[in-house]
């Protein structure tokens, strides 16, 4: 299988992993460099399903796009990329080499083709919905667009327990959480609030203000609650991992983490520019958890998580 092999024949699928390389080299460095601790072989992998959510989600989060399309344009735009996938992978190929390279990885690694149902139905939803009522309402949205995206990178992971499976789910959302935390002020451009209206009336933010006021630092110290207890819990699944998988998938975890103590450090100003994590940090995390291993790091460099509110209906495992 093509999992197994460290090197790729094939002139287009060289072409397309290149390309999925470089697109997760350029857009989600954490991904990136926490998949440079994996074997060549299951790297690629990482960087194709990658690739594909980036390219799906530029098409509905792209603001030129947003600006110069009307969403029923978008919508059949999205329909067409996700139509694109659904050919090749019956027909086992296509002649873009992103495509075929996410194609290869879906089929080598046997990833459940539902996973994509359930991710395009979540890209589709940013067509038509900018805001969500509650935590659970918000849960239905990251369902198919952050806790599938933990399963679809199970198998390229290879887990050796199955339990694996809801702390990757969780994993995923703790990672989407953290970048509504992180992006609020690009959100709200895009006319989207991705924090529950609820949490927002429960402490008495008006969040169009874009003012860092004891109220707001309440509110963001409440998510950075729920969103550590996520990581907490997908913790328990890195233990279930092979080593190479555990240390790529600690190293990805620590530095998304990271970002949730830098927005601390920020006083809780996630408007005035947005929070990040230096490269040189990232390069430096990474060849930590390489040398001590990912639970050593972590506990160097997150708090301790505490208790979560509504945490049943984040975890809950319904697929």
């Amino acid at each position: 299988m093509a999992a197994r092999t460290s090197e790729v024949r094939d002139p287009l699928l060289r072409e397309g992993y290149r390309r999925c390389a470089e697109l997760t080299r350029r857009f989600g460095t954490t991904y990136y460099w926490g998949a440079l601790l994996l074997p060549k072989s299951r790297r690629r992998h990482v960087y194709a399903i990658y690739a594909l959510c980036r390219l799906a989600d530029d098409i509905v989060d792209d603001p030129d796009a947003i600006a110069h399309s009307t969403a029923a344009d978008l919508a059949a735009r999205l329909q067409a990329f996700a139509a694109s996938f659904r050919t090749g992978l019956t027909d086992g190929a296509s002649s873009d080499p992103v495509m075929a390279a996410v194609i290869d990885t879906v089929r080598a690694t046997d990833i459940d083709p539902e996973c994509f149902d359930r991710f395009f139905n979540a890209m589709a939803m940013d067509l038509t919905t900018t805001s969500y009522q509650t935590w659970d309402d918000l849960c239905g949205y990251m369902e198919g667009s952050a806790a599938v995206i933990g399963e679809m990178m199970l198998p390229v992971l290879e887990p050796m327990d199955r339990a694996a499976r809801r702390p990757a789910r969780c994993l995923g959302l703790a990672f989407q959480l953290t970048n509504f935390l992180r992006d609020v002020a690009e959100d709200l451009e895009r006319g989207r609030v991705y924090l529950p209206q609820a949490d927002l009336r429960r402490f008495g933010v008006d969040i169009n203000d874009r003012q860092v006021t004891s109220e707001w630092r309440a509110l963001m110290a409440f998510e950075l609650e729920r969103n550590r207890e996520l990581y907490r819990i997908a913790d328990t699944g890195i233990p279930m991992l092979p080593a190479r998988s555990a240390r790529c998938v600690g190293a990805a975890r620590v530095l998304y983490a990271q970002i949730l103590d830098r927005i601390e450090k920020a006083d809780y100003d996630v408007f005035a520019e947005r929070v990040r994590v230096p490269t040189w940090r990232k390069a430096a995390t990474a060849g930590r958890i390489m040398v001590l291993g990912p639970a050593r790091t972590r506990a160097g460099s997150t708090q301790s998580a505490r208790s979560l509110e509504g945490a049943p209906h984040v975890t809950q495992d319904t697929h």
